[in-house]
């Protein structure tokens, strides 16, 4: 094994990259802008609108699994596609708790990414495709329509670890979630909008069982109501088949609409961080207020998902363009930088081939 010593001599180049990478010009830092690929490619989000059509027929289902992957990548190193990149070692962020096996969506991603590669190779990144497919899936459902802006770059690292510690989960406590959505940039106010994405989709009973059973013994949740709560324990017993699923919204499931925000106060949220929403006077007057106007949701619930998709974003000469979304293109000094650095505990957490 080298030494300590020679190992750091290696390593300094690397660190020089990055200082210097550091300070590169402004314009790799550049906005987001609705149109980038209007000349460069395009086609491509009437291509990724038609992957997403496609899949949505055969499954109208999917659609909140975009609307969820986009999420699930933003809030984990930002909007740069790292929730598609497959380990070879079972330690990236798709095969943490909170995406496996709940995630899916990825083989829509794939397919819009292969039409895209075909009309313009190299071009458009897969953290903009995710980007796209949310919208796409958000106008399938809840006939919203808005622009994405685009131009994001896709990372190059991708770590369960990082995963567990920034993606809520549904037994978060109000503070938990309005801590975890401050650091992602996103007001309180902002998270009571996005969580309006609960009004589509399906859930593991693994996710809700502690609300219903206490070991073999049902539980009294005050924020439940004690009917929901019966038939949620009739479709999960306390030792629950890890396949049973139920809806999120038992009114309209599969349309993106206000609904959510109905049966909170009826003790109808399937989650115990959705009755936390109502803890507080604040946020309880925006869950009334958005109960009373599915038009006044619709317009902030777009405006939030653009700014969760600003979350730190990779732009210009940062990050690369895959050619493949579950594999990086190559390992860059930025990233060996980082793994000597101890950051990483092995390359494969970093990347796989």
């Amino acid at each position: 094994m080298a030494s300590s010593s020679s190992r750091l001599a290696g390593v300094a180049p690397l660190l020089l990259t990055a200082v210097l990478c550091l300070q590169l010009p402004t314009v790799s830092r550049a906005q987001l802008q609705v149109g980038f690929y209007e000349k460069t490619c395009p086609d491509a989000e009437t291509l990724v609108r038609q992957a997403v059509a496609a899949a949505f027929a055969k499954n109208n289902g999917i659609a909140a699994g975009l609307i969820r992957l986009h999420f699930h990548d933003c809030f984990v190193r930002g909007c740069d596609a790292s929730v598609l990149l497959v380990s070879a070692n079972g330690m990236a962020e798709r095969d943490a708790m909170p995406n496996k096996p709940s995630l899916r969506g990825f083989e829509v991603i794939d397919a819009a990414k292969a039409a895209v590669e075909k009309s313009c190779p190299l071009t458009v990144s897969c953290a903009d495709i995710i980007a796209f497919a949310a919208r796409d899936s958000i106008n399938l459902t809840g006939q919203i329509v808005y622009q994405v802006p685009s131009g994001r770059r896709d990372g190059n690292i991708s770590l369960m670890k990082d995963a567990d510690e920034n993606l809520p989960l549904p037994t978060f406590t109000l503070q938990q979630l309005i801590h975890l959505f401050a650091k992602k940039t996103l007001t309180a106010e902002e998270m009571v909008t996005l969580v309006g994405a609960h009004t589509i989709g399906r859930s593991f009973c693994s996710s809700f069982l502690s609300r219903i059973w206490n070991n073999t013994n049902p539980i009294v949740d005050e924020g439940l109501s004690s009917g929901y709560a019966k038939l949620l324990r009739s479709l999960c017993p306390s030792t629950p088949n890890n396949s049973t699923t139920t809806v999120i919204d038992p009114s309209t499931p599969t349309v993106l609409d206000n609904n959510y925000y109905k049966l909170l106060p009826l003790n109808l949220g399937l989650f115990f961080s959705d009755n936390q929403l109502r803890t507080n006077a604040a946020l309880n007057a925006s869950v009334n207020t958005f109960a009373d106007s599915e038009a006044l949701w619709n317009e902030k619930f777009w405006k939030g998902m653009i700014k969760m998709g600003n979350i730190e974003v990779l732009t210009g000469t940062q990050g690369e363009i895959r050619l493949n979304c579950s594999v990086v293109n190559k390992i860059t000094g930025m990233e060996m930088a980082h793994y000597y650095s101890g950051s990483a505990s092995s390359v494969d957490e970093i990347v796989t081939s």
